[in-house]
């Protein structure tokens, strides 16, 4: 037992590997239940906060599509699409995560407005205080809002 502790401190892929070996085989007495739990704790959170951290970048690219249009570029539109097929495809995985995404959707789009304001250079209350998109407008691939020459017209 103490062997596997000082494993998961030193040499984390084969303190799994060596996890993975003592289920498979039955060996629950050889188990580092302490750090197991931690871990399988840890997956779900990872999955929640990676969730909440693409609904960010959405949201913040799609601020500075509308707010921004003369720096409108395909690098927007590739992270877009890229942080829209994470969460499809985490969700697609984890379905019980479904209800997890309208929760934090306030939050992710008020963090996206803080970056696209630091990354435009715009104020922050060019931006709409609450989202400006739907959920759903947020995770279609193909959504892009109109451009704004001037703020909040």
């Amino acid at each position: 037992m103490l062997k596997t502790q000082i494993l998961y401190d030193t040499d984390f892929n084969l303190w799994v590997e060596s996890q993975l070996r003592a289920l498979q085989e039955g060996r629950y007495e050889d188990l580092d239940m302490t750090n197991l739990l931690e871990e399988i704790e840890d997956l779900g959170r990872r999955d929640r906060q990676a969730l909440e951290s693409h609904l960010v970048v959405i949201f913040t690219h799609l601020l500075k599509w509308e707010f921004q249009p003369q720096q409108q570029c395909n690098s927007w539109k590739s992270s877009l699409r890229n942080s829209r097929i994470k969460i499809a495809r985490t969700l697609r995985d984890s379905p019980s995560l479904k209800n997890f995404v309208p929760s934090v959707l306030e939050e992710a789009y008020l963090d996206g407005r803080k970056i696209a304001a630091d990354e435009t250079g715009l104020a922050l209350d060019t931006f709409p205080e609450a989202p400006p998109y739907t959920l759903e407008q947020a995770l279609d691939g193909d959504f892009l809002p109109e451009s704004r020459t001037h703020p909040l017209e």
